[in-house]
């Protein structure tokens, strides 16, 4: 009996679920947090619903982009996310027999005095919002009233007039920007005044293709700046600039970079693996000259970027995922000398999608919030291992110059796209929160709100919403 006793325990322990439970250790979620803010307290994360499919009946999913801002003017934030709305969608793969989705749903969720009650409504769907991406909010027309733009990945920019009075229920009038219709592919875009007249400009990357295959890495296409003259909602008000052709451009973010009181726009090219930027040389006109961005060993592409002076010299620098991981990039002293990138961390083996920074901690260091993108069917997650890119929210600790940053992983899970995320106290406590998108995971996509939770004892790392979701991962041995 016990040599079969043995062999038993023997099959056990080295079966392969066993093994890698016993490499890998428990669910990212589950693990006890290690984080602490400076009172001494542990922090932790509780997961809220803002809007899904499944709470909203409306079959939306592959949520992207977010902006916030009070829409109605009733003192509370709005939120407005774009949903491709087609769940066999990767960027990443090319597939020659692709058939572009004319899907889409652009969704606002209008906040209230509770931040667990939200009242979300469509604003848009279909083909004028095919495949969204990105959206911006701005007043365009000068009414007084907040507009929106969305990028939509299969074809154009559009632009929606605030209707001013019972926006929740009105029809919001629209426009596709008319040089960006049928021309490509539009992947993010932003609103700003670049030439100091009191009017924004808007400025988007078209990537070419939404799909892009080996010969569209060839190809050059524009970003591009579209000012307004007159009625946006007429097709003859809008005016076209180029930037600049690049491969595979996905974006073109305004800010200050040489810190002279004007705005700049940093790019990123998918296809060339590199970033750069234009520098804003008029106050008057939109006259811009280009900076390439030399980086020492590093290969960035810069779909999303965040800019802070991370080594107090007074330069701004650019926080990136790169070729080595999580880098803050150091600006020189000479803007257009060499940039020195230093490693932040890594999310290894998961792909690093989205960045936000705020004081997650209140020690008066400004820290990461990261999350991923997870690769593999959208629909189905058995095949999905742990060692495969996941779908991973966490965050890094600046713990100073010249020491090293500290990684606190808070949710991993097979299925889930973390692209986006915007700071903000949303239930007032004093701490920040966190709102989100995530995509890659069919139903279970939407907009959600992670609520830090500060505690005496260690907590688990992550509460979710949802009873039922995809499974939750532990990280691979030794990551």
């Amino acid at each position: 009996m016990q040599p079969f006793l043995n062999f038993l325990l023997l099959t056990l322990l080295f079966s392969p679920s066993l093994r890698a439970q016993k490499e890998s250790g428990s669910p990212v979620d589950e693990t006890p947090t290690r984080a602490n803010s400076t009172d001494g307290l542990y922090i932790s994360w509780r997961e809220h619903i803002i809007d899904s499919p499944i709470t909203s009946r409306v079959p939306f999913n592959g949520s992207d982009g977010l902006v916030i801002e009070d829409l109605d003017r009733d003192g509370f934030i709005d939120i407005v996310s774009v949903h491709e709305s087609d769940a066999t969608y990767d960027s990443a793969e090319h597939d020659p027999d692709f058939e572009e989705s004319s899907l889409g749903h652009v969704r606002i969720s209008f906040g209230s005095f509770d931040p667990k009650i939200w009242t979300s409504v469509t604003l848009a769907e279909g083909e004028i919002v095919s495949s969204p991406e990105d959206a911006a909010i701005r007043d365009l027309n000068g009414d007084g009233f907040l507009d929106i733009l969305v990028a939509a990945e299969n074809g154009h920019v559009v632009f929606f007039q605030n209707p001013g009075k019972d926006i929740r229920t009105r029809t919001w009038p629209s426009r596709i920007i008319p040089m960006t219709q049928e021309r490509g592919s539009f992947l993010r875009v932003f609103a700003a005044d670049f030439n100091g007249d009191g009017k924004p400009e808007i400025v988007s990357p078209n990537k070419g293709a939404q799909r892009p295959g080996p010969s569209d890495f060839s190809k050059s296409n524009p970003v591009s700046i579209f000012s307004i003259s007159g009625n946006p909602l007429q097709s003859e008000s809008w005016r076209e600039t180029i930037l600049g052709k690049y491969s595979i451009p996905q974006n073109s973010e305004p800010v200050d970079l040489d810190g002279d009181g004007d705005l700049d726009i940093i790019i990123g090219s998918r296809g060339e693996q590199r970033i750069a930027w234009f520098e804003n040389i008029s106050k008057e006109k939109l006259v811009f000259k280009e900076h390439a961005i030399g980086i020492v060993g590093t290969l960035v592409s810069g779909f999303n970027m965040e800019y802070l002076d991370v080594n107090k010299d007074g330069r701004l620098d650019i926080i990136a995922a790169s070729n080595q991981g999580l880098v803050w990039i150091e600006q020189p002293s000479e803007i257009d000398s060499a940039w020195i990138p230093h490693l932040i961390g890594s999310f290894s083996p998961d792909s690093i999608t989205g960045l936000e920074l705020a004081d997650i901690n209140q020690d008066g260091l400004i820290d990461i919030m990261a999350g991923s993108y997870s690769r593999g069917s959208r629909l189905n997650e058995a095949n999905a291992s742990i060692n495969d890119p996941l779908g991973r929210i966490g965050w890094f600790e600046n713990k100073g110059l010249d020491k090293d940053w500290i990684r606190h992983d808070i949710s991993r899970r097979k299925r889930g796209m973390f692209d986006k995320f915007i700071a903000q106290d949303i239930d007032g406590d004093g701490d920040t929160d966190f709102i989100g998108t995530r995509g890659n995971s069919a139903e279970l996509d939407g907009v959600f709100w992670l609520e830090q939770v500060r505690s005496r004892e260690p907590l688990r790392a992550f509460t979710p919403a949802r009873q039922n979701d995809s499974r939750a991962m532990a990280l691979p041995k030794d990551h």
